[in-house]
């Protein structure tokens, strides 16, 4: 009987011995902080690489979620309504308004007192104007995207231009000199799908797109005179109107079908890695001017959600992914731009000869305008300067319909 009771207590015993090593593990696991992260397109696929060294520091586990940019602002919006979401958020530049508007981000001002790394004076200022409303700071500059001009030297210089475009004129004369080497050869690359390009060249050309009472004036000569102008590459053969269906090593490369077109800094890599006997034949080059050389600025904010439950922990994964060094290693996973500017002084940009002049350019760049309806009022210009640059359709009288659809898009 004795023995009996002995087996039992013994049972008893390994089993409230197991149970309590079970709720010590439990309390393990609730003990490890967890930080979400939603990251959009393919950012989603490196940035655990790059938050690797964030958890062994900081003994924070984050948790990434890739989200396909088709699909993010429905999510976004989705995570607002229910007031459960994320931690933190990769946010579009343009989307910024929106979400501030619906009070869905944290304000960080309090956060840029307690991390330096976050001080707004850390970056270029086209980038923190996409982070501040209202005279507060909803978001931390992640990653910056602008456009510059990519040219072939060695074909420039067989028609007599030793130095890249430097002036809307110049641009023009080049082009439409390059379009005459013979059949299917262009001069530039306008992309009729670029949404910023038509906004970028008015802004060259002086046009505030909006005047003081934010009325939209892209029918005014301004605006207008840069949209002739970017139709006239099409009109006069120097650029293809329709997509060819060929990637950059057969457009660039070989004896350069099309020399010169305008884009960001991804592309530096998939000339170096697609074209084949390119060195030393190509750069690049600041865009050229009108009254400036305004270029656009995009790329990608990092925010922490209004309605998160481990803002500290996000601060301080903010705090990580603002130093210099974080974001060199972000390039080189990735070829996005830093946007604080302590990173552009590492050799590894400053003195490389493509790099730099995204560099040089970001002093010259703005954001899109920062109102919620833009992705609205971009996709209304591209189906009008359609109908300019395939349709035939006289600019001024296009632009007009722009401008009505744009108040429309405003209720104004």
């Amino acid at each position: 009987m004795k023995k009996k009771w002995s087996l039992l207590l013994l049972t008893f015993v390994i089993v409230l011995g197991t149970a309590l090593a079970g709720c010590g593990n439990s309390d393990d696991a609730a003990d490890t902080k967890v930080l979400n992260v939603w990251a959009m397109g393919d950012e989603a696929k490196q940035l655990p690489t790059l938050a690797k060294d964030f958890e062994k520091d900081t003994g924070i586990k984050v948790k990434i979620q890739a989200i396909p940019w088709a699909n993010a602002h429905d999510k976004l919006l989705t995570a607002v309504a229910s007031k459960s979401g994320p931690d933190v958020i990769q946010m579009g530049t343009t989307w910024m308004p929106e979400f501030v508007a619906a009070d869905a981000l944290e304000d960080l001002s309090s956060y840029v007192e307690k991390y330096p790394e976050l001080d707004p004076k850390n970056f270029y200022d086209g980038s923190i104007k996409t982070t501040q409303f209202n005279d507060k700071t909803y978001a931390i500059p992640w990653y910056a995207d602008t456009r510059v001009l990519f040219y072939r030297t060695d074909v420039l210089k067989k028609a007599g231009y030793d130095h890249a475009p430097k002036t809307w004129d110049e641009l023009s004369e080049v082009a439409q000199k390059l379009a005459k080497r013979g059949d299917n050869m262009y001069g530039i690359n306008i992309d009729g799908k670029e949404q910023s390009l038509g906004f970028m060249f008015g802004r060259q050309n002086d046009s505030p797109l909006f005047d003081d009472a934010n009325k939209p004036v892209f029918n005014k000569k301004p605006f207008v005179d840069a949209v002739s102008y970017l139709n006239s590459f099409f009109q006069n053969g120097s650029a293809p109107k329709d997509d060819l269906g060929l990637d950059v090593s057969q457009t660039f490369g070989g004896d350069a079908m099309i020399p010169m077109f305008i884009s960001g800094p991804w592309m530096v890599k998939s000339v170096k890695d697609t074209v084949q006997d390119i060195d030393g034949k190509w750069a690049t080059a600041v865009l050229p001017a009108k009254d400036n050389n305004l270029s656009s600025l995009g790329g990608a904010n990092l925010t922490i959600f209004k309605h998160s439950k481990n803002k500290g922990d996000a601060g301080k994964f903010l705090q990580y992914m603002s130093k210099p060094e974080t974001q060199l290693k972000w390039m080189k996973l990735t070829n996005s731009l830093p946007t604080g500017k302590e990173a552009w002084n590492d050799p590894t940009l400053k003195d490389d000869q493509f790099y730099k002049v995204f560099g040089e350019q970001m002093n010259n760049a703005e954001p899109m305008p920062l109102i919620p309806e833009f992705e609205e009022i971009a996709q209304s210009y591209l189906k009008n300067f359609e109908q300019i640059y395939r349709g035939g359709a006289d600019v001024q009288d296009q632009m007009n319909t722009f401008n009505d659809e744009v108040k429309t898009i405003l209720k104004q």
